[in-house]
């Protein structure tokens, strides 16, 4: 029988790297709009949250740093292909992707490299501790200072505050879950520094793409339609209590390896194992950041970091610090410097 929907061929890229043309984040480093050849979610992914809402903000500060001020220079150098396969698996399947590996591996930063490329807008993050909790990623509800203003007002015969929505603001995830036309993308950074519970907490909320600020569910009949701060610090209306998206985030999940995670979490993931960076992706890493001229006299400090992470484990911003304090050191005390910069990480305490 014919195959009516036969997978594209192979092309090759004008950098001579071989591309498939149903990659919609291609690694390259420079903005396009793939994302709008992202074809229909799988029936059992396909969500229906509405009505729409505008579109976060734009790129801010925070991808800068993590791309570097001369990202244009990411171009040299590509992830591989089946890192860009597994990538693609996540926002076609529109699951989550749980990156693992060591301290300084770029987990983080790929996040805002498919923000960045994709024109998704400003990643939202949501950095997990020993005491966060699933309520912290979807909203807040400052009960506490809307009592206060509302003694004063009665105290003071000031105007009345607000509405119940002038104290609830959505997390990042539940920013993230809003209902718009295209993903946002949410970096829920270090789940394996969290409480044992986050991960089984976070089951429904992936699987449903939905909840319920359930103090706006009280107030329904007589309030359906809330205005609401989002963590962009943009207002939105949410209608009935309930927030549900429409097109699902594209949610990277990042871990140092610290703990295993659930197997109901597993199965609802794709998973992407970032290995140690070789020279080349180190070089690329330092062009980006601190410009090919830092780059050229720190090579030798690449090759000795890279030797040094054989046996020990280090981290990537080490060696980007050493080499832009060096640069600005006298030689006798430049290899000095780096080694106080690069120290294990797994030294004994």
């Amino acid at each position: 029988m014919p195959d009516n929907n036969p997978r594209p061929d192979a092309t090759a890229g004008a950098d001579g790297i071989e591309e498939n043309e149903w990659l919609i984040y291609r690694g390259a480093g420079e903005p396009h709009d793939g994302i709008s050849a992202l074809p229909d979610p799988p029936p059992w992914r396909d969500f229906d949250g509405g009505p729409l809402v505008e579109p976060g903000p734009g790129t801010d500060s925070a991808s800068t740093r993590r791309l570097g001020a001369y990202r244009h220079m990411a171009q040299l150098h590509r992830p591989s292909p089946e890192e860009l396969e597994i990538v693609n698996a996540a926002l076609y399947l529109r699951r989550p992707l749980l990156v693992t590996g060591s301290p300084g591996t770029g987990k983080s930063t790929l996040a805002h490299a498919v923000a960045y490329e994709l024109g998704l807008g400003r990643v939202l993050r949501w950095p997990i501790v020993s005491r966060t909790t699933l309520q912290d990623g979807l909203y807040r509800y400052d009960a506490i200072a809307r009592l206060q203003d509302t003694q004063i007002a009665a105290s003071s015969r000031a105007q009345t505050p607000g509405g119940i929505g002038s104290y609830i603001r959505l997390g990042p995830l539940g920013t993230a879950l809003l209902p718009t036309a295209r993903p946002r993308v949410l970096l829920v950074d270090e789940l394996d520094k969290s409480d044992i519970d986050l991960p089984n907490d976070l089951l429904n909320v992936l699987e449903e793409g939905e909840f319920a600020i359930p103090e706006l569910e009280r107030l329904a009949e007589r309030e359906p339609r809330v205005e609401v701060l989002t963590d962009d610090s943009t207002k939105v209306t949410v209608e009935d209590g309930r927030v549900g998206c429409r097109a699902f985030p594209f949610v990277v999940l990042t871990s140092n390896g610290e703990r295993d995670f659930p197997a109901p979490l597993l199965r609802r993931c794709i998973h992407l194992e970032l290995g140690q960076p070789d020279h080349k992706r180190l070089a690329t890493v330092v062009r980006a950041h601190l410009g090919t001229e830092a780059a050229r006299i720190g090579d030798d400090l690449i090759t000795r970091f890279l030797e040094r992470s054989r046996s020990e484990l280090l981290a990537a911003d080490q060696l980007l610090n050493a080499i832009y304090l060096t640069h600005h050191a006298a030689p006798p005390s430049r290899d000095r410097l780096a080694d106080m910069l690069i120290q294990r990480l797994d030294r004994p305490r």
